[in-house]
């Protein structure tokens, strides 16, 4: 792709990142690179904590952080605000030093130093509690315990590029470990430990690679020489015109490593997910405890799939040295179960792993799918696996596009359904002279992706800690709400009002985030947690109630919009949830705490939400936005 074109999807961002005043600021630009990172599986959620810290000295800033699914990854993001200039010209977008991007990282990397050090909190003002809870974390044991990696993301719409040659090219480029060392006190013992710090650029390259593979991920690629310093010996089993086969043995300190290095990214495409030491996984870690030298002979091993493999011989024997778009397709409770067993403290030095490696060849995206699901379900037999889990091109979705193409709206207009994210941008480029009219008919507030319609449709529903969640966790929920796991049937109809109460439930959600506002004139800093709490709230009183009374969405398709009563009672009940969270939180970071069933159980039925159904506000608006059923 030229350096021109991906100048054209910065504008793109830009744009969709202005103010009312066309002013462009810093989180709506992370809010609209996070679906992109989140399709190309870097990150678990597009659900951040916004915690902006910025001082104008001492050369430190953060915009916000996460915290992954299994809670030992610390992410970072910061934001090259120099890159957000519409005055800059393209020739000074053009990054071709890594030095230029290191000096943005060390700002990251001096707030987890001082943070550490317990320097830095006294810098904070009491107003910014997010970033006070986390620096508090990471000068904690528990937070130092807890994060056993620390990933930095530096988002910046510039374009890296090497100028060797004729021609201007993209590159990519490629950063060395670092590690931060710390010591704390546990049980009158004194623990070192070093804390991988991982840094990774989100530039237009990257924006560009995820549009135009169509979401598709970013495959992953592992060097185990350079990585592990192990030789692993493989042993070639089938050797067939699409795929090759072949045997080895792993030691648990790769497969730990392994895990540390690339969390859920190894898991991606596995039919399962983590689920603590339940079941399977708790044998696996008394096999670890106990009998480690008999793991091999207990456990069912790995399968992992990948396109190509780096095979080279020394001494009469065949070595792995690399594997691309390496990914654990059964197995995955087995890998995570030895990570975590191992940061518990249990030895694994004399665990070692059978693994099965399928090399497919030449084979493109829609069929490795279609392969790894077919190997993921026969060669799965631990524990039961749904074949909703594993249908990646779902017919309910193609049926909400077709929707989508053909439902007008009563103002005239269309929404857009984004399959995939990136179809939108990659339909005005092929538009060409025509694209400035898409853009005019489809604006950011008539589109939607995948991730946003799982995340919209859930919210009006009694889980919204699964909405808070986000990404592949409220997608896979969303799934399964919708399709049977019968072939060829489904548990919802998908028709037309279906997507006009679907449409409907965009609107409110959206029309809540505008509400509740964002930065110094919001009404707190919960707005991810605050929105699906207080959808559900209405749901659990309307929907879900004995009542027979159903909240009218139609009137809402309609209007296009909410009128100015509904406005001010979903305030009222939005400053109230902003309490209420914090309130019954049993922690202090309360954005993470917001994803855990037990927040929702206490607030659904507390006293406050009792009262406020009592209230006039609340019997005004349901006399007014309910329907019999």
């Amino acid at each position: 792709m030229e350096v021109q074109e991906l100048f054209k999807y910065r504008q793109d961002i830009l744009d969709a990142s202005k103010d009312e005043d066309s002013f462009i600021r810093q989180e709506p630009v992370l809010s609209e690179l996070l679906p992109y990172m989140l399709d190309a599986k870097v990150v678990d959620s597009e659900d951040i904590t916004p915690s902006y810290f910025s001082p104008g000295h001492d050369n430190i800033k953060i915009n916000a952080y996460t915290v992954n699914e299994s809670q030992e990854r610390l992410q970072l993001f910061i934001i090259d605000e120099l890159s957000l200039d519409e005055t800059t010209a393209e020739q000074e977008l053009c990054v071709t030093l890594k030095a230029d991007y290191e000096r943005q990282f060390k700002k990251a990397i001096k707030f987890l130093n001082l943070s550490v050090k317990g320097t830095l909190s006294d810098k904070v003002q009491d107003s910014d509690g997010v970033v006070k809870s986390l620096i508090a974390k990471i000068n904690s044991v528990e937070g130092l315990e807890q994060f056993d990696v620390i990933e930095i993301f530096l988002l910046t719409l510039t374009a890296t590029v090497s100028n060797k040659g004729e021609s201007i090219q993209l590159r990519k480029v490629h950063f060395e470990d670092d590690y931060l060392k710390v010591k704390y006190e546990k049980n009158n013992a004194s623990i070192t430990k070093d804390i991988l710090i991982l840094k990774k650029v989100i530039d237009l390259n990257f924006l560009a690679n995820v549009i135009e593979s169509r979401g598709n991920r970013e495959p992953l690629t592992i060097n185990f020489t350079r990585d592990f310093k192990k030789r692993i010996e493989v042993i070639q089993a089938a050797d067939e015109r699409n795929f090759a086969s072949y045997l080895c043995v792993l030691d648990a300190e790769v497969i730990s490593g392994l895990y540390k290095r690339y969390s859920s990214r190894l898991l991606e495409k596995n039919v399962r997910s983590f689920l603590q030491f339940k079941g399977v996984n708790k044998g696996i870690k008394e096999t670890i405890r106990t009998k480690p030298e008999q793991f091999i002979a207990f456990n069912n091993g790995l399968t992992v799939t990948a396109t190509n493999a780096i095979i080279k011989p020394y001494k009469k024997s065949q070595y792995l040295e690399a594997l691309t778009d390496f990914q654990i397709v059964n197995g995955g409770q087995t890998t995570a179960s030895i990570y975590f067993s191992h940061k518990e403290g249990l030895d694994i030095s004399k665990v070692k792993v059978m693994a099965k490696i399928n090399i497919a060849k030449d084979v493109a995206e829609n069929d490795l799918d279609n392969l790894i699901s077919n190997i993921s379900q026969f060669s799965n037999t631990q524990s039961r696996v749904s074949n909703v889990d594993l249908r990646s091109k779902s017919p309910q979705l193609r049926t909400l596009k077709s929707l989508s193409d053909s439902v007008i709206a009563p103002s005239g207009f269309r929404w857009f359904f984004e399959r995939a994210k990136g179809e939108f941008l990659t339909k005005v480029r092929h538009a060409g002279s025509n694209g400035n009219r898409l853009k005019k008919e489809f604006p950011r507030e008539r589109r939607f992706t995948n991730m946003e319609l799982a995340k919209y449709y859930s919210a009006w529903g009694n889980s919204p800690h699964l909405v808070k969640k986000g990404g592949e966790k409220i997608f896979r929920h969303f799934i399964e709400m919708i399709e049977s796991e019968e072939e060829g049937k489904a548990k919802i109809q998908i028709d037309r009002e279906f997507y006009e109460k679907l449409i409907a439930k965009i609107i409110l959600f959206r029309q809540m985030e505008k509400i509740y506002g964002q930065g110094k004139n919001s009404l707190g800093q919960l707005r991810a947690a605050v929105i699906p709490y207080t959808l559900s709230v209405l749901y659990i009183h309307t929907d879900a109630s004995e009542s027979g009374k159903s909240f009218n969405l139609e009137r809402i398709w309609k209007d296009e919009g909410i009128d100015y009563e509904l406005q001010e009672y979903l305030k009222e009940l939005m400053i109230l949830m902003n309490e209420l969270i914090k309130k019954y939180s049993a922690s202090e970071d309360f954005n993470e705490y917001s994803k855990k069933p037990e927040l929702w159980e206490s607030i659904k039925e507390c006293e406050e939400i009792q009262g406020l159904m009592k209230k006039n506000s609340t019997l005004s608006i349901f006399k007014k936005y309910t329907v019999s059923l």
